[in-house]
């Protein structure tokens, strides 16, 4: 993620939200981000287009640390969101960090000023009622291990 100061951390979902070997979308200044959780549990973000025509990434097939988009079988890893193999191109990742049973997002200052300009600055959309969606400021703090970045 590239950011213009430091990231502002976002609640976004509780872990059982995203299935195991799934995704959850959630929408952050107009942007789609999937939300992918991997077998061991480790989650990651990517922007919701594959960078070969768009598709959503979040309907695809997760495997290992990557997701096969379901339009073209393009493989995109979950980490850098890079493409794999022949493809060359990448989509948009952000660092994720979960705490306890939580799911957080770095947002960047302008991606949070966005988000500010069409919503109180708590709040962030989600695929969820707002009861369950509900996000807020959390202490900085070192991502944690287990956090899957």
């Amino acid at each position: 993620m590239s950011a213009s100061g430091p990231p502002r951390w976002r609640r976004v979902a509780a872990l059982e939200e995203i299935p195991p070997r799934g995704a959850r979308v959630v929408t952050l200044g107009g942007d789609a981000v999937a939300l992918f959780r991997a077998s061991d549990d480790r989650v990651f973000a990517l922007r919701d287009r594959c960078p070969h025509r768009g598709g959503p990434l979040s309907q695809g097939i997760v495997h290992g640390h990557c997701v096969t988009c379901p339009l073209h079988d393009w493989v995109i890893d979950l980490e850098s969101g890079e493409a794999k193999g022949p493809d060359e191109g990448a989509t948009a990742s952000f660092d994720v960090r979960v705490e306890g049973r939580d799911v957080w997002l770095a947002v960047s200052a302008a991606a949070a000023g966005t988000a500010a300009a069409a919503r109180p600055p708590e709040t962030v959309e989600t695929e969820q009622p707002a009861e369950t969606a509900m996000a807020a400021d959390a202490p900085r703090a070192a991502p944690l291990a287990a956090a899957g970045r």
